[in-house]
């Protein structure tokens, strides 16, 4: 991004992702995508927006990019045209006969260790009828990259009004941009942490507009001892597979990925199963090339050397170049900062019953193995709503749905218009 220098500092212009472009000043941006399409106005539910998702979608489900970047197949799944019909005639449906609008322009600032988190907002935000500016992290990696690619490549076929009124911009740590955009949105979706939560709050919205905003979270494993003896070689490889795949991506960064695992059962059945999960553990991540490298091995160790030294650790096992296990003092020790990818704490409970004390509100996600449906509503009645928004089978922590940390988010991208 340019800055004109002088006597009152001011940005010039942006870098403009999608649609790949030149660089556009600020106001041309902002002016530019909220005119209206030339065709008529955004609707919530707008088959415009539908037909370039499901373009998008099936531009990510292509082997050349799921082979490069796993997750993007999920993100593909999730905007395929059937789940996109579903979302748009819900969005459509408003309650006891109000009218629904789009909310109008919605300012994105997703975070940039989960790096592809914004197209899942966007998607549902745009699929509402809104105009949209998304801020891509300068940081942003490959997977971000090829999803700014498969977008481009799908304007040709895509009618005009996409292009015209969904933006995607990179800009450095420019308060005066991200102040600017916050006083013209009507809706601020800000991703990342606590702190950027905090930091993007110092800038006002208007007085209509409001806040969604997803702060730090943490998230936990359970498994159950007695299901995992009883299972199959094969169920025990799909477990752990799919558990893999909730720690591995994003380098057990994001904020569904298990910071600690609990093993629910017998306390002796239980360091079997443990033996027995960590090395299939070990096999999956070996046969995926999941191998750490020298700085994340460094993060491991400061992490698990730092739980001990805390005293919520008592032994510390390093496995290869895969993962480093720890055994936790209790569950109340469970970690909910990041230790670094491939770090897994365990404990043992007698009962589901013993997490409720230490769940907290901070809580998002309890990827599963073993358990049934009747056991996980009574765990989540006894928690009351007070901790962890979805309770997920192993494989499923980082599937991203439409109600996400307990908003249902088409909901939020509208507004309601009562006739009486």
């Amino acid at each position: 991004m340019t800055v004109l220098t002088g006597s009152a500092p001011k940005v010039a212009q942006l870098d403009t992702r999608f649609p790949a472009g030149p660089p556009t000043p600020l106001d041309e941006l902002i002016a530019s995508v909220s005119t209206q399409p030339e065709d008529g106005r955004l609707r919530v539910g707008d088959e415009r927006i539908g037909d370039f998702l499901a373009a998008f979608a099936r531009r990510l489900l292509t082997p050349a990019v799921a082979r490069r970047f796993p997750e993007l197949g999920s993100l593909g799944f999730f905007l395929r045209r059937n789940e996109i019909a579903r979302v748009a005639s819900r969005l459509q449906e408003g309650p006891e006969g109000a009218l629904v609008f789009p909310r109008g322009l919605v300012f994105h600032v997703p975070p940039a260790n989960v790096d592809t988190i914004f197209v899942y907002s966007w998607a549902l935000a745009a699929l509402a009828g809104n105009h949209n500016i998304v801020r891509v992290s300068q940081r942003a990696g490959g997977a971000a990259l090829a999803v700014l690619d498969a977008l481009n490549d799908c304007l040709a076929d895509a009618h005009p009004a996409v292009a015209q009124t969904q933006r995607m911009v990179t800009y450095g740590h420019e308060d005066a941009v991200t102040e600017r955009l916050s006083a013209e949105c009507d809706l601020r979706v800000v991703w990342g942490g606590d702190r950027s939560v905090t930091e993007v709050r110092r800038f006002p919205l208007r007085p209509s507009a409001r806040d969604l905003t997803f702060p730090d979270r943490s998230s936990f494993a359970a498994l159950s001892v007695a299901a995992w003896l009883a299972a199959d070689g094969p169920a025990r490889r799909a477990a752990v597979e799919g558990f893999a795949n909730d720690a591995y991506w994003f380098d057990q960064g994001a904020c569904a990925s298990p910071r600690a695992v609990f093993l629910v059962g017998d306390a002796a059945d239980s360091s079997v199963v443990r033996r027995e999960f960590l090395a299939l553990l070990a096999d999956v991540v070996a046969a995926r090339g999941w191998g750490v490298d020298p700085a994340m091995a460094v993060q491991q160790q400061v992490g698990s050397y730092g739980m001990a030294a805390d005293g919520d650790a008592t032994r510390i096992e390093f496995s290869d170049n895969a993962f480093v296990s720890l055994d936790l003092t209790g569950p109340e020790a469970a970690p909910r900062r990041w230790l670094g990818a491939g770090t897994f704490p365990f404990a043992t409970l007698a009962s589901l019953d013993e997490l409720v004390p230490v769940i907290r509100r901070q809580d998002q996600t309890l990827s599963y193995f073993g358990f049934d449906r009747s056991e996980l509503v009574d765990f989540a009645a006894a928690l009351g709503g007070r901790g962890l928004d979805r309770i997920v089978p192993f494989g499923s922590a980082l599937s991203f749905s439409r109600v996400w940390d307990g908003y249902d988010l088409p909901a939020e991208f509208r507004r309601l218009v009562t006739v009486a």
